[in-house]
């Protein structure tokens, strides 16, 4: 069995209101993606990575391999129209067998650990699948129908990545979507969708996507202090 990393990075950064997409943005003079990169270089449960992007960042993403020695990077592919299109084309490169895991995480979400790594991968492999997530500690209000709904916290989760399934498991959600037309917001609501049962592990809320520049300022203030203590 082998376990696959696929990392989609195809997002333009509309959002986040940068010239370039924020993943590609420099915090203590190293590419956002690359410190996500080197954490799954590091895992000894990780076999393969593989980028989807924007052509045009194929050359910035080789030097990221070569700088900063990410062996495991074996496939930069062209990315889609939207995240699951990534995805897709990702997953379409691979010569993967049925049982083997395929764990997608967020390009830019580079603080996650080992640990919660680790116990993602472990669980798909007993499970089938394996969704990082954390359970809500805040009030939360459905207003969608005019009027306030609180919901019980309890039964809500905020999902995470990464996200790891089995290869053929996976495979068949987005062949599905796909022949359906469905675009879900990731790889869970798509798995979801052909039946399948999510199993979640354990997030942290220091494991957040860099989505807004407030993020991006946490997330250099994290490494500043991280630089501080060592």
């Amino acid at each position: 069995m082998k376990t696959y990393a696929i990392i989609p990075s195809g997002g333009t950064g509309s959002r986040f209101g940068s010239e370039i997409p924020k993943q590609y943005l420099k915090v203590k003079g190293k590419e956002l993606i690359a410190h996500t990169l080197e954490i799954f270089q590091a895992s000894e449960f990780i076999d393969e990575i593989v980028v989807a992007a924007q052509t045009e960042y194929f050359e910035l993403l080789n030097t990221i391999k070569d700088k900063y020695n990410i062996s495991k990077l074996t496939k930069i592919i062209e990315g889609g129209k939207e995240r699951q299109d990534s995805v897709y084309n990702a997953l379409s490169s691979l010569s993967a067998c049925n049982d083997d895991l395929i764990a997608v995480h967020d390009a830019a979400r580079p603080l996650l650990t080992q640990k919660i790594l680790n116990n993602a991968i472990e669980s798909a492999k007993n499970l089938g699948n394996s969704v990082v997530a954390i359970k809500a500690r805040d009030t939360l209000i459905d207003s969608s129908h005019n009027e306030l709904n609180y919901l019980d916290r309890n039964n809500v989760y905020y999902i995470q990545t990464p996200q790891t399934f089995r290869y053929d498991i996976l495979k068949k959600a987005f062949d599905s979507a796909i022949a359906g037309n469905f675009y879900g917001t990731d790889e869970s609501v798509i798995v979801n969708k052909i039946g399948e049962k999510i199993h979640f592990t354990d997030g942290l809320i220091r494991n957040f996507k860099i989505t807004t520049q407030s993020d991006f300022d946490l997330f250099k203030q994290i490494c500043e202090d991280s630089e501080i203590q060592n």
